[in-house]
């Protein structure tokens, strides 16, 4: 027998709920809310035990819990291949983004050496290729040629540049500063500030690594024209370096040109194939390694060097240099940059390490990784490295080629090794000119970034001003001064946007217990003599005055104006009072005849006196016969009993204003007192005020700011608007028919 298909739209179900109306002190009898507050993660006495202790070593060693159950079988020969692969492009990368970092070539390869070793104990994510990075690699560059320019190792004599002695200086700043980004990183992740990047949103990092592409692009400019330029550092620099280019570029050499075009061309070309035909290969065309081979042989037969003075790579030396300690007499110059640097790099890591953490489910610790990274920094600064990061492009070539762990990373590294030891002086005639052109060949990725522009367009315009404040401070401000711009803007951005939400006036739908704002929704009707109030984000102290000033012009009600008049007729009728006892007074003393008033004001006076004088005697609780009001709520003025029809003042459109706080989530000393005020003001101008859709977390806020008292208990607060529009109505006696009173749905 077939099922018949059920319509699963929305009209096709129904439910009905038959409940009393809630306020919070009643929820709180009837739900039995544990009044001891949770026990602090700080107050917890430790513990230890053998468990306790392995759980622990395990998660500061990550490689303990997954090494031991690594299936052989199943893995090593994906790991196996996958790490040649990455190898095979790490290698062409590190020589490359060595460049970036204004160091020798054979800089790149050490740190594409040590520092895995490292991410390979401590590290969670199993598919990201740590190493060198295009964005960290142009960041340490800029600190290298500003603590080391040229400018400082000219010889006096020929006005030459001494060479070796700039690397040194050159690679004790990177050392140095490689230290500095371990340490903070190491600090941050024991600290468990691992949730700092939350700060760096997407359209800021997208922003900022186009940008620092950009630095990328013109710091290769000298390379591939085959130019000597000047060393420029700080706010504008990349300015000046473009019109130095510019200034300079009559004086290119032809061959450095024609051998950047042509690698470019065919890396690019190489690249375009593997894309169309990267499902039938079993494994990516090694475009940049097959150009870095073809151009040393090429360098080396033609002999670019010295017939078309195309700038090589010199020597490379077939070693591994020693340990030293870094310089600590660079760490105050260089301690901001270093702070940036770590931000950057452990924001690019996790997020690619995230997104393959997600694809292959498994969990990737943010402080671990944190941890992780700085520890590879840390360690790599004793081995000439510079700071390290995950490069994507690396990575996805690790998971796409069948790595399934960071065995895959060790493969990798052992094939960087041999490079080092046996085969790095092969590259000595490796024209600059090709690592310039790989280097913005692979910068492709970054520039396609630009299409955010027109999404953010679209999608959020705050979000695409993030993005184009990151690109411009960036490129303006150089790489550390422009991050700095762009998260206090980015901040700068959440505060404007709860100092200005979005404020409304809710009607009910029809037949339901859904409010939604009036503008809005067509079908959704304002209660009669009830406002409820809406705002978009909680009350707090920079959008307290914001949210007085929309509640006045969203009910169309100017409360102070009509509390300013009603004080001062109050202050006048007491004036007249009092007037007219000291006449009195003075006749009784002169024992003169008391002539009966006659005057209408006097009667007026006197009238008054009397009035105030029955209600003074009525029964506490009932005021001018209005309905029995919630327990402590306030019935009486402050200023006495004198109400808005005794003073013949309009009374307001409305009984009842509900203020909806389903959008805070905390709550500050200026918000407690900003509603105290509120409910004072409208009950002087009898008007109840109650509160609808407090959290529980709000509700203890409360307590502890001392919210309630005796003018406002938590019978004034509803635990849903409909409830405290119920309650209203039916206080009010004014139930309309068209109105759903009780909930049925």
């Amino acid at each position: 027998m077939e099922k018949p298909e059920l319509d699963p739209g929305p009209l096709q179900y129904d439910y009905h709920v038959d409940r009393r109306v809630l306020n919070e002190q009643e929820l709180e009898q009837t739900g039995q809310r544990s009044r001891s507050p949770k026990p602090s993660r700080w107050r917890v006495r430790p513990r230890c035990s053998r468990a306790i202790a392995w759980a622990t070593l395990r998660r500061f060693l990550p490689i303990l819990g997954w090494l031991p159950q690594y299936p052989v079988r199943e893995f090593l020969l994906g790991d196996f291949l996958s790490g040649l692969s990455v190898g095979i492009v790490q290698l062409p990368q590190g020589l490359a983004y060595a460049l970036l970092a204004g160091l020798p070539p054979v800089f790149g390869l050490y740190t594409s050496f040590y520092p895995i070793f490292i991410y390979f104990l401590f590290g969670t994510s199993r598919h990201i290729s740590v190493g060198t990075f295009a964005v960290v690699s142009v960041m340490v560059g800029s600190v290298t040629e500003t603590l080391a320019p040229n400018s400082a190792f000219l010889d006096p004599e020929n006005s030459t540049i001494n060479v070796t002695a700039r690397d040194d200086a050159r690679v004790q700043v990177a050392s140095a500063l490689s230290l500095l980004v371990g340490v903070f990183q190491v600090g941050l992740g024991l600290l468990q500030f691992g949730f700092v990047v939350t700060y760096l949103s997407e359209p800021l990092v997208r922003g900022y690594t186009t940008a620092a592409s950009f630095q990328v692009l013109v710091s290769q400019l000298k390379h591939v024209f085959g130019l000597d330029t000047q060393d420029y550092s700080g706010p504008l620099s990349m300015i000046y370096i473009v019109l130095d280019i510019l200034w300079k570029l009559p004086k290119s050499k032809v061959g450095t040109v024609v051998t950047a075009l042509i690698a470019s061309v065919l890396l690019f070309a190489m690249k375009m194939l593997n894309q169309k035909l990267g499902r039938k290969l079993p494994v990516p065309i090694p475009a940049e390694l097959f150009m870095l081979i073809g151009a040393t042989a090429i360098s080396y037969g033609v002999g670019l060097k010295d017939n078309f003075g195309v700038g090589i790579v010199g020597e490379i030396p077939a070693r591994l240099e020693p340990p030293r300690v870094p310089d600590r007499q660079f760490f105050e110059k260089i301690v901001g940059n270093a702070f940036a640097i770590a931000v950057v790099g452990y924001a690019i890591a996790i997020s690619l390490g995230k997104i393959f953490g997600m694809k292959h489910g498994y969990a990737v610790d943010n402080n671990q990784e944190l941890i992780a990274l700085g520890l590879s920094n840390f360690f790599g600064s004793f081995f000439q490295c510079f700071p390290i990061s995950s490069s994507m492009s690396r990575s996805l070539v690790q998971e796409g080629s069948g790595g399934n762990t960071q065995v895959a990373a060790i493969i990798s590294s052992l094939l960087i090794l041999v490079v080092i030891v046996k085969l790095g002086e092969f590259f000595y005639n490796l024209p600059k000119a090709v690592l310039a052109a790989i280097i913005i060949v692979n910068l492709k990725g970054m520039f396609i970034q630009f299409s955010d522009i027109c999404y953010l367009w679209k999608a959020n315009r705050v979000d695409l001003m993030i993005w184009l404040v990151t690109f411009v401070a960036t490129i303006l401000l150089n790489l550390d001064i422009g991050l700095a711009v762009a998260v206090a803007f980015s901040l700068v951005t959440v505060i404007f946007r709860t100092q200005l939400p979005h404020y409304s006036i809710l009607g009910q739908v029809p037949d339901t217990d859904i409010y939604r704002d009036v503008t809005q929704y067509k079908e959704a009707k304002e209660v009669p003599g009830i406002k409820i109030f809406s705002c978009s984000a909680t009350l707090y102290f920079a959008n307290a005055e914001f949210y007085r000033k929309a509640l006045k012009t969203k009910i169309g009600l100017d409360v102070d104006r009509l509390l300013s008049k009603k004080k001062k007729l109050i202050k006048k009728q007491k004036w007249k009072a009092k007037k007219l006892q000291k006449e009195e007074n003075q006749q009784k003393k002169t024992a003169v005849q008391i002539v009966p008033l006659e005057s209408s004001e006097a009667r007026e006076v006197n009238l008054k006196i009397e009035e105030m004088e029955m209600e003074n005697a009525r029964e506490p609780g009932i005021q001018d016969g209005s309905a029995k009001q919630p327990d402590g709520a306030v019935a009486k003025d402050q200023e006495g009993t004198f109400t808005l029809e005794m003073l013949d003042l309009p009374k307001p459109p409305f009984h009842t204003l509900i203020l909806d706080l389903g959008a805070f989530n905390f709550v500050d000393t200026v918000c407690i007192k900003t509603l105290k005020n509120i409910f004072r003001d409208f009950q002087e101008i009898e008007v109840n005020v109650y509160l609808a859709g407090c959290h529980g977390t709000m509700i203890s806020q409360f307590e502890s700011g001392n919210f309630f008292g005796d003018s406002i208990t938590k019978s004034h607060l509803f635990v849903s608007i409909h409830d405290a529009v119920t309650f209203a109505l039916m206080q009010s006696k004014l139930q309309s028919p068209n109105m759903v009173v009780a909930t049925r749905m």
